[in-house]
């Protein structure tokens, strides 16, 4: 399955992708503070293809101007989610490469993650999270709708084998729809 928007493509992540996400997964501040570690080599990325980013709703984030995967989004249903949440929730989770932060990418692509999700997959609440100090995900989780819920302190990561602070955010299908409303109308009215 593939999902589409202005700039984008979401598609699942193919062995052929393994070059693009040593490319970026490779830099030093993108995995860490996301809490997974730098990929070391292509194949250590073509074997977190095979692995991680071949669960069910994990998708390669594909810039249309050059066809090549740019970074990552995905939904984690229920208990496929590190937080504990029922089968008709879901945690997203999101990275970009370096060059492109900044763009507006993500949110485009987190976006078309939420309508799937509520539209298409029927969710009842979608939930992200991130670690302190990780402000460019919480401006992601921002602009994209979500609000703040709890915090859980000294969290062990064992990607990371560290200690950390996770700050967890919260989108209910109901205030999704109401936001969507508005916006539509807003559209309209400017027309």
């Amino acid at each position: 399955m593939q999902l589409e928007t202005e700039r984008l493509f979401l598609r699942p992540w193919q062995d052929s992708d393994a070059d693009d996400l040593y490319r970026y997964a490779s830099h030093p501040d993108v995995g860490p503070i996301a809490g997974w570690p730098v990929h070391t080599s292509v194949e250590n990325s073509r074997t977190i293809i095979k692995t991680v980013l071949s669960k069910p709703e994990t998708y390669a984030v594909i810039w249309k101007q050059t066809g090549h995967a740019v970074g990552s989004v995905g939904l984690m249903i229920g208990k496929e989610s590190e937080l504990t949440i029922p089968e008709t929730e879901a945690e997203i989770g999101y990275w970009i490469g370096v060059p492109f932060w900044g763009q507006g990418l993500i949110p485009e692509a987190v976006r078309e993650l939420i309508r799937y999700g509520f539209e298409d997959l029927h969710l009842e609440k979608l939930w992200c999270a991130y670690f302190d100090g990780n402000n460019k995900s919480k401006r992601v989780q921002e602009k994209c709708g979500f609000t703040y819920h709890h915090t859980n302190q000294n969290v062990f990561w064992e990607l990371m084998g560290d200690i950390r602070t996770e700050h967890v955010t919260y989108l209910p299908r109901e205030n999704w729809i109401k936001a969507h409303t508005l916006s539509e109308k807003t559209l309209e009215k400017n027309q």
